[in-house]
């Protein structure tokens, strides 16, 4: 559930991991003018944007009754491996020779830190995460220990949702230790990672870990430039106290027929929300489908979020001004941007009739 513990709610059916789709290659396209005496000339080759992959194992230092084990001296740790997608150059010969891609060299990214739900592997969501690395992202996905039944485990159990109170404090970690990585002149990172320019992306119970670093008292990281919760919400349990401190740029998903996470926990999120803030309607959509499943919802969540991180991290706002103004979104997905989340409904078709059904509950359990 994305805004319960373990024992505070009923238990929602598990979902077996997903493998990600290799990642969709795209070509960078140049046209120059050519003079008289070149015109013979073979034109240069191109160097093709693609994403490489990275796995990283960190260990975060630990007391004893949370750990997930120990490192070469013996000393308790929580280990968190973490999933790294990157753009990167690869030249046509070396395409054709199989040898590996390289990072581009000249340019630093901005860093996306993607919390996963419960229950779900990183790689479950490897269409979004793919599209942001295209978009030109570092983006990181660790796996916090009883999240995933294939991940670390605490002993506690192979899936124990209590552990998230101590998942801002992973996410923390992954943070510090990627922006070590970047310095490091041996690593595939070297270089690639701007520190100025950080998100915080998660869905679910990960929706809920990117909220309190972002903007809970309790665990609030700085110099994070913008955050993206995806059904997320406000979970007391953290402690500490929502927006006092005020919050970076906002972006808000809903689906309005999401059970797990109710609308009302990302309308009171986005309410509570100092501006500028952003709020994704994605009319009929459940809680995983539109982060997870290929089709028009997730795309519609693709545009937006690259539109807003776009906005915020490289200060290109026409886009994301364009989709606040009714600018094309499949699914009839809606981002506004006013004080207040605008009025929900859920649209259904009974033979040739369409229905509009108001979204009108306003408890979250999360709250």
């Amino acid at each position: 559930m994305g805004n319960a513990i373990a024992g505070s709610g009923a238990k929602r059916p598990a979902r077996a991991p997903r493998e990600a789709t290799a990642p969709t290659q795209t070509t960078d396209r140049t046209t120059t003018s050519r003079s008289a005496t070149d015109a013979n000339r073979k034109p240069a080759a191109k160097a093709r944007l693609v994403v490489s992959r990275l796995n990283l194992t960190f260990q975060e230092p630990s007391d004893p009754d949370i750990a997930t084990g120990r490192n070469a001296l013996g000393q308790p740790v929580r280990t968190l491996p973490t999933l790294v997608l990157y753009p990167s150059y690869q030249a046509p010969r070396a395409a054709r020779i199989g040898t590996a891609a390289r990072a581009n060299s000249r340019r630093t990214y901005p860093l996306i830190i993607f919390s996963q739900g419960f229950d779900l592997a990183p790689t479950v969501y490897g269409g979004l995460l793919h599209a942001w690395a295209r978009a030109g992202y570092v983006v990181a996905a660790p796996t916090y220990p009883d999240t995933d039944s294939t991940g670390p485990s605490t002993g506690l159990g192979r899936l124990y949702e209590a552990d998230i109170i101590h998942h801002p404090a992973d996410l923390r970690f992954v943070l510090a230790s990627l922006l070590a990585t970047s310095r490091n002149r041996h690593s595939r990172l070297y270089h690639l990672i701007n520190p100025r320019e950080i998100a915080l992306i998660g869905h679910s119970d990960g929706g809920d870990v990117t909220l309190a670093a972002a903007a809970d008292s309790c665990c609030e990281l700085p110099h994070i430039a913008a955050a993206v919760v995806l059904s997320g919400a406000e979970l007391s349990t953290f402690g500490g106290s929502y927006f006092s401190h005020g919050s970076p740029p906002l972006l808000v998903a809903q689906g309005s027929a999401d059970t797990i996470n109710v609308p009302a926990c990302s309308v009171q999120i986005y309410n509570a929300a100092p501006q500028p803030k952003y709020y994704l309607n994605i009319p009929n959509a459940e809680h995983e489908p539109p982060y997870v499943d290929p089709g028009p919802m997730r795309t519609g969540v693709i545009r937006a979020t690259v539109a807003f991180l776009n906005a915020y991290l490289k200060r290109r706002a026409a886009a994301l001004v364009a989709l606040d103004h009714g600018g094309p979104l499949p699914a009839d997905e809606t981002l506004t941007s006013g004080p207040t989340a605008p009025p929900l409904t859920n649209t259904t078709v009974t033979g040739t009739t369409t229905l509009t059904i108001p979204v009108t509950s306003t408890y979250c359990p999360g709250a």
